[in-house]
Formats: structure tokens, sequence, C-alpha cells
């Protein structure tokens, strides 16, 4: 059974940091891409960042310059790096997995559970 597992949501104040962690668990064969996708109450939930395997990065014009993307292949982790948060930036921020399992053996997309991102002083 995969499960992706976010952590390291919370309240910050406008101008401050918070950085997200998704660990992808359970009998996985390889994950491919990875990303981060946000959504505010009343508002569809909307992609965020994305990171291939090979690293490749892409970013919603909303946060580029104050939000990185990035992952560790060997712990199947994706990380979010938030800076400069502004009360726009709040909302429950879920990842997303493309990978393949070994009970499976064939791409699939999982998403985690969410966590919590406020942004308000």
């Amino acid at each position: 059974q995969v499960q992706l597992v976010e952590s390291g949501g919370g309240l910050v104040q406008p101008g401050g940091s918070l950085r997200l962690s998704c660990a992808a668990s359970g009998s996985i064969f390889s994950i491919n891409s990875m990303a981060w996708y946000r959504q505010a109450p009343g508002k569809q939930r909307e992609l965020v960042a994305t990171i291939t395997n090979t690293r490749n990065t892409n970013y919603a014009d909303s946060v580029k310059g104050r939000f990185t993307i990035s992952r560790d292949n060997a712990r199947n982790t994706v990380y979010l790096q938030m800076n400069s948060l502004k009360p726009e930036d709040t909302a429950v921020y879920y990842c997303n997995a493309d990978l393949i399992s070994r009970a499976i053996m064939l791409p699939r997309n999982y998403w985690g559970q969410g966590t919590q991102v406020t942004v308000s002083s």
C-alpha cells in the first residue's frame, strides 16, 4: 500500500517561511514526477510546483521566486521551501506523485492527505 504523508504546515506571519515535506512509503518501484498543489477555501485546487525524476522544475507564476521544490530520491521525499509568504498563500497543500508500485507495476497517480498552511498576523 503506497502512501504519501505531508508534514510541515502551520501558522506563520506574512513574510515568514515554512518548509513542507512529503514522504512516499510502501512498496515503490519508481517515482516519476512529484508535485505540490494547494486549495484555498472556496477555490479550486491549483498546481503550485512540479519536479521530475531528473529534477526539472516548474512553478505557478504566483510563487515563482518565493517557493522552491526539491526532492530526495533516496528517501522518496519531496520538499517545498516557501519564503516571503503572503496571506493569499493560505491553503491546504497537497503532495502528488506519479509512481509505480511493486504490487501493480503500472504508473498511477497518488495524493497525500494535505497539510494546512495559514499566513496571518
